[in-house]
């Protein structure tokens, strides 16, 4: 079962059509007639109201687009959502760069974000902060593939990593907002405005010239980035769906029910790959020291609280702003490693840096304008996406 085509839907044409009405019998004597002439009177008036209300329901108004849940959310609300997203998806990104020196373990690493939201999530429920939501088996599936394709995402990226240069791994992720627009057009009948994909080229551009450096990959680290880019498209999108589609899941629960699964693939992935023969080797070297722990705690805590933001974020403002921001991200991280370690760089990497930014600006005016045009044409909001 495709997860994308799981929360596919078209609304459906409630009533009959005028056509399809059963037309009366002919009568036949002359003291129904009057009967006749009345119920043949009343059933042209009935056809009129049925067209009248056809012609106002809002689902067969083709002037009146659906609306996605990020154009019905309040400009304020989304804001304050992006804001606390970008601050803990930095600190989150800055925290790994200096716990992954010496804490040579992305895997492991991965499974102890995975396990502190699947404590988090589970204290939050215990609490009463969300009740979960009854599942059939076909449900409870699309969750467990939901949770392979985050993991499957992170592998990818690793995989690649190792057959290309980071500065080509970095400009081949920066292209996942494109694939995002190509499968909510393929998936969803979504389109945007032209201005919405022009926005997309400096932004790319800059990204590209930001990370600009020695370029190097095989063919066959070629094609792994390149899948990685859709798998975070796919990814992004999924996520999206799950929580404005058919299913509607809170973020919480959403986050609750895929963390446990991702810790226990994390971990398989960690021994396949011959992390924890080398974790106990680091250990037993007198490594794992009470800072060490007390870093460890911190980073899970930190990324616990990201992933409830990204959740709740991708939710109200939209799987194409998210991957948008992951652009943003890579220029401020950037930003940031100047201040913080000293990474050096130069005109080219500067000007990217301005143009990526740039880019994200326009992006954001476009969908602007774009939510308040929505919202003053459309005052029935519908589902998401066809």
């Amino acid at each position: 079962m495709n997860i994308l085509s799981f929360f596919s839907f078209k609304p459906g044409q409630p009533g009959m059509s005028p056509n399809e009405i059963p037309l009366e019998e002919p009568l036949l004597t002359d003291k129904m007639d009057d009967t006749e002439s009345s119920e043949k009177s009343e059933h042209e008036n009935n056809m009129q109201d049925l067209e009248a209300q056809k012609f106002f329901r809002p689902d067969a108004a083709s002037s009146a687009p659906p609306l996605a849940v990020e154009y019905r959310t309040n400009m304020k609300t989304k804001i304050v959502y992006l804001a606390g997203y970008f601050l803990l998806n930095l600190s989150l990104t800055l925290y790994n760069k200096a716990l992954l020196g010496p804490f040579r373990f992305p895997w492991l690493l991965t499974c102890i974000h995975s396990s502190f939201a699947a404590l988090g999530c589970s204290i939050l429920q215990h609490r009463g902060h969300f009740t979960p939501t009854e599942l059939n088996r076909s449900e409870q599936f699309i969750l467990v593939a939901f949770s392979a394709l985050f993991t499957i995402n992170i592998a990818m990226s690793n995989v690649s990593l190792a057959m290309v240069s980071v500065p080509f791994h970095q400009i081949m992720r920066s292209t996942t907002p494109v694939f995002t627009i190509i499968i909510y057009r393929l998936m969803y009948s979504r389109t945007y405005a032209t201005s919405t994909y022009l926005s997309l080229i400096p932004l790319i551009t800059g990204v590209a010239l930001t990370t600009y450096g020695d370029y190097y990959f095989t063919a066959l680290g070629f094609w792994c980035t390149l899948s990685g880019a859709v798998l975070a498209a796919v990814k992004t999108v999924s996520t999206n769906r799950l929580m404005t589609g058919s299913l509607s899941l809170p973020a919480l629960e959403l986050l609750a029910r895929m963390s446990p699964l991702a810790a226990i693939q994390s971990l398989a992935i960690s021994a396949l790959s011959g992390e924890i023969p080398t974790f106990k080797e680091w250990v037993d070297a007198g490594n794992f020291t009470r800072g060490a722990a007390l870093a460890l705690v911190g980073n899970g805590i930190l990324a616990f609280m990201l992933n409830v933001s990204s959740f709740q974020t991708n939710k109200v403002a939209g799987a194409l702003t998210m991957t948008v921001c992951g652009n943003v991200k890579q220029c401020l991280t950037v930003l940031f490693g100047i201040v913080l370690f000293n990474v050096r760089v130069d005109t080219v990497n500067g000007t990217g840096m301005l143009l990526a930014l740039g880019g994200a600006a326009w992006y954001s005016s476009v969908e602007l304008k774009r939510k308040t045009r929505a919202t003053n044409t459309s005052p029935h909001p519908q589902p998401a996406d066809r």
